[in-house]
């Protein structure tokens, strides 16, 4: 399973697997039995089955989650679109190594594995308004680094980001994507008063009619960041193994919605973690069909949204293969 081009990739994403039917019949066939009236977990019940079938057994456990936060930096930054300077996403990578950010508190309390990957945070990608962001090698390159971070051992997966300047790559990208206009896509971000607020979307208006007519991968590369492109190979990576995935907030989500419009299904295999507090990213959720676990208010970045929802789904698992049927429990009713 290797790529060395955007074409390459294209085909792996086509090859994808499916789930297992015939675990999810089985778990259904479980669910049905076990010491509750029936629906009475309401979506816990769904999401189990929904990563039964993908890890291919009725009575599956969340023992390896594993969590992914790759870095980068972007040209447009130096437009004003952030209301931090470029330094900050070097700076969080430190924190991040040193166990001092949100995502390290929450990916303890998951139980889940943490890495961090900083792509070349030295060398910016190009200010996509007067061309690509990056040309097909780099963005082969911030894909392979995405996809050969994934562990084949791990059951569960979130990829979180950083990245000065990103909200507003992920807006572009959204709007490439789906339509409508830069209003309906580009948010505060980091926190940007009104008037960095009309900067990032004129910003976002010159580089989504720049590279209008571009396929999916094409904008990734035209209007993405490294760190973009590393969560949409992560995530391809994850379902070629069949790793169930939680998406985290709007960043995350456009970067998985590459691969959904490049191949209808690529995301079967994901649920959205949370809702953010980023503008469009309701709006983005609606688009992939994603109805979120969490709303929480939350706009941070960095997997700390979906990080939150692994005990959700993990509750949901240990229900299912947990709990006694009704014949096991001598209940009544079964």
């Amino acid at each position: 399973m290797t790529f060395s081009d955007l074409a390459g990739f294209e085909a792996l994403l086509r090859e994808a697997p499916e789930p297992d039917a015939a675990a999810r019949a089985a778990a259904e066939a479980r669910n049905a039995r076990l010491t509750k009236p029936a629906g009475s977990l309401g979506r816990l019940e769904e999401i189990a089955i929904w990563y039964a079938g993908w890890r291919g057994t009725a009575r599956p456990r969340i023992a390896r989650p594993q969590i992914l936060v790759f870095a980068g930096n972007h040209g447009i930054a130096a437009r004003g679109v952030s209301a931090f300077p470029v330094e900050v996403t070097a700076q969080m990578v430190a924190n991040f190594e040193h166990g001092g950010a949100a995502i390290n508190q929450l990916a303890r309390n998951a139980g889940a594995t943490l890495s961090v990957h900083a792509l070349d945070l030295d060398r910016p990608t190009e200010d996509f308004t007067r061309g690509p962001a990056m040309d097909e090698a780099a963005c082969v390159a911030a894909l392979r680094t995405g996809w050969d971070a994934v562990d084949p051992e791990a059951d569960l997966l979130v990829t979180g980001e950083m990245g000065i300047g990103n909200t507003t790559s992920a807006a572009a990208l959204a709007n490439a994507l789906f339509g409508g206009t830069a209003e309906d896509w580009v948010g505060r971000g980091t926190g940007v008063d009104d008037t960095g607020l009309a900067l990032k979307r004129e910003v976002c208006a010159a580089g989504v009619a720049r590279h209008a007519g571009k396929p999916p991968l094409g904008l990734l590369a035209a209007l993405g960041g490294r760190e973009v492109a590393a969560m949409a190979g992560a995530i391809a990576r994850a379902r070629r193994l069949r790793i169930p995935v939680l998406l985290d907030g709007f960043i995350c989500t456009a970067a998985a919605a590459v691969l959904d419009r490049t191949v209808p299904g690529a995301l079967d295999h994901c649920l959205a973690g949370h809702v953010s507090a980023e503008h469009a990213h309701p709006r983005l959720l609606a688009a992939l069909a994603k109805e979120p676990l969490l709303a929480m208010n939350q706009r941070l970045g960095e997997g700390t949204g979906a990080a939150l929802a692994i005990p959700v789904l993990r509750g949901a698992v240990e229900c299912l293969s947990g709990m006694a049927t009704f014949a096991e429990a001598g209940v009544s009713g079964g």
